[in-house]
């Protein structure tokens, strides 16, 4: 199912949460809604799934009028960050419960509720939990049982608001990797909510970044990392070195001196030139268009960690830089920096 968003505005008082936010979602992805508290995302969420309104704008379901309808006419299932599930009910009546309530005419019978009940536990690998209750459940194990009973219903579409923010680091890395192989064999249109960026770019199919209620781009996860659109996107995706420069005729400048680094396209004035901590080569003093000075270094695996005092840079400004192994870095090193990829876009 296809899902069209198109000129959404939403307004909590003098607060404008959306935008003008047009989005287009295709059959059998998943998406990614990726941004800080307050972007906007779980609210767009909320009115895909008929739990909140819009004050404009209007919403398609495979070219039907979404808003027409209500939220359970809508065919979604919703899952939320703190699982929701019924405490008195078992993992099985849990499942059940969406397929219990259906209006009569298109209720299955028991045997086909306790079917498609022990289906969908195998299929979020946990049937031999039929019988156990919500506390007697890991927070992990919790949340496959809250998307296995918002599966019950051969929902159109589903919908996840920050599934695994309330998990600890270990047990969220498992269930992406569970929800992405999930994912393909299921092929239901899904979206969900997150502000790990991390868990976006490993997940979805697509990404969509999103600040102060308005979309900043849309793109796989190798499109917003390796080729941000904005300032923003840079630096919210990724961890960026951001360094004041100036573009003037033609050239990026550093006070008075004239970098050897490639100008943008368009714009020119106050600019900010934005390269990830690994995406700066390490070389002698004097061999880049950056100079600093060695503080700290830390190694883990195969790199480095250092953090580097940089000379003339908005006076001295302390930068943190990953570099291999086998660069040999000491506490007091000069030492000469010089980005490889990087964004340069104008200071607004």
């Amino acid at each position: 199912m296809t899902i069209e968003v198109r000129n959404i505005v939403k307004e909590f008082g003098s607060f404008r949460a959306l935008d003008n936010v047009d989005l287009r979602v295709e059959t059998g992805e998943l998406m990614a809604l990726l941004g800080p508290s307050g972007s906007g995302k779980t609210t767009l969420l909320r009115i895909i799934a008929g739990l909140e309104w819009p004050d404009a704008g209007s919403i398609a379901f495979d070219g039907e009028d979404a808003l027409a309808r209500g939220a359970a006419e809508r065919h979604v299932g919703f899952v939320f960050q703190h699982y929701a599930l019924f405490r008195h009910m078992s993992v099985f009546e849990n499942v059940a419960f969406g397929l219990r309530v259906q209006p009569r005419r298109i209720r299955r019978s028991e045997a086909e509720i306790r079917k498609r009940v022990g289906d969908l536990l195998d299929l979020v690998q946990l049937g031999w939990l039929a019988d156990r209750y919500p506390n007697q459940l890991s927070g992990g194990q919790r949340q496959r049982i809250a998307l296995a009973r918002a599966l019950a219903i051969e929902p159109r579409i589903l919908l996840l608001d920050e599934p695994f923010g309330a998990l600890d680091a270990k047990v969220r890395k498992e269930l992406r990797a569970w929800l992405r192989n999930l994912h393909e064999e299921i092929h239901v249109t899904s979206i969900f909510v997150t502000h790990d960026q991390e868990e976006a770019l490993e997940v979805a199919n697509r990404v969509v970044v999103m600040d102060k209620g308005k979309i900043e781009q849309i793109g796989s996860p190798g499109d917003v990392y390796e080729r941000p659109a904005s300032a923003f996107v840079h630096s919210f995706i990724g961890e960026s070195i951001v360094l004041p420069v100036e573009v003037r005729d033609g050239r990026v400048q550093l006070g008075d001196r004239v970098l050897d680094l490639a100008p943008p396209e368009t714009g020119g004035g106050p600019s900010k030139l934005f390269v990830r901590r690994h995406d700066i080569a390490v070389g002698p003093s004097g061999s880049g268009v950056f100079e600093g000075a060695v503080r700290s270094v830390r190694a883990f695996g195969p790199m480095q960690r250092a953090d580097i005092l940089l000379q003339g840079v908005d006076g001295d400004m302390l930068v943190e830089i990953d570099a291999p192994r086998d660069h040999s870095l000491k506490v007091g090193d000069r030492i000469g920096l010089q980005p490889q990829r990087y964004r340069i876009f104008a200071d607004h």
